[in-house]
């Protein structure tokens, strides 16, 4: 049986962070404001993190590089995605991986938390939760999260529900931003990228399981689009000051203040 190296993990993550890049031209742009708010915001320079559908860690890497006294609980259920995390991060201080369905009651109680969260963030990950699935995560959230705790995710949010013209000029700015990023040609995309792990006998395995997981959940795409789902959902669940921090396009930082 064939053994997920380091090097064959970090290899594949940087092979998804390209392939992210096909639909996110800016994305370390928006990485980086996401840190900062996180930096400036999460009052101690030690903050538990909870990073919510984590992939392979992209994200919570690169906040340990920023803030490496921090502790940053990286969520996710997918079994591939989470053992390439695993293996390339092997040993990291402050990260730890946690296979956890945020569509399942009791989730946030799964993770055995020392203490309350300080900062919770997700990028490019809670737009496949329904309306109702937003509902119940974000209601769980906040029976770990400190008051005053922030909420921070940057996603594709769109406001074509209230604003259609607003959201054409929104998809009008990305998709300039993307061919003058990739005029000499796109990237692999998400499907191309899937479909090489099955070829690799040292994923296929996980890409079994992780087949097996999206049937089971009747997985239905991207479910939650317009930031006005996302907005009302924080609301229900108690956060009080929400607000966009950083913009390009219609992709952009939504912050939310519990309590």
């Amino acid at each position: 049986m064939s053994i997920l190296t380091r090097t064959t993990a970090q290899d594949w993550i940087a092979r998804w962070d390209r392939q992210q890049e096909g639909y996110l031209p800016d994305r370390e742009e928006r990485f980086t404001a996401l840190i900062d708010a996180v930096e400036a915001g999460a009052g101690r320079p030690d903050p538990l993190v909870l990073d919510l559908g984590c992939g392979p860690g992209s994200l919570s890497a690169r906040l340990l590089d920023r803030l490496p006294e921090a502790t940053v609980v990286a969520v996710d259920a997918d079994p591939l995605l989470l053992a390439l995390g695993g293996a390339a991060h092997a040993g990291r201080p402050g990260l730890r991986f946690a296979d956890a369905d945020l569509r399942r009651p009791g989730w946030a109680a799964s993770l055995g938390l020392p203490r309350p969260v300080d900062v919770a963030v997700s990028t490019t990950a809670l737009h496949w939760l329904s309306a109702e699935g937003l509902r119940a995560m974000f209601a769980e959230l906040t029976t770990v999260l400190r008051p005053g705790g922030l909420f921070l995710n940057g996603d594709h949010l769109a406001v074509g529900d209230v604003s259609p013209g607003l959201a054409k000029l929104e998809r009008a700015l990305h998709d300039r931003a993307t061919q003058r990023r990739f005029a000499g040609g796109m990237p692999e995309d998400w499907r191309q990228w899937w479909d090489a792990t099955a070829a690799d006998p040292v994923l296929s395995g996980l890409r079994d399981e992780r087949e097996r997981r999206v049937a089971a959940a009747d997985h239905h795409g991207s479910e939650s689009l317009d930031l006005s789902i996302h907005v009302a959902a924080l609301r229900e669940a108690g956060f009080g000051e929400i607000g966009t921090l950083w913009q390009n396009g219609d992709n952009r930082l939504l912050c939310a203040i519990y309590g």
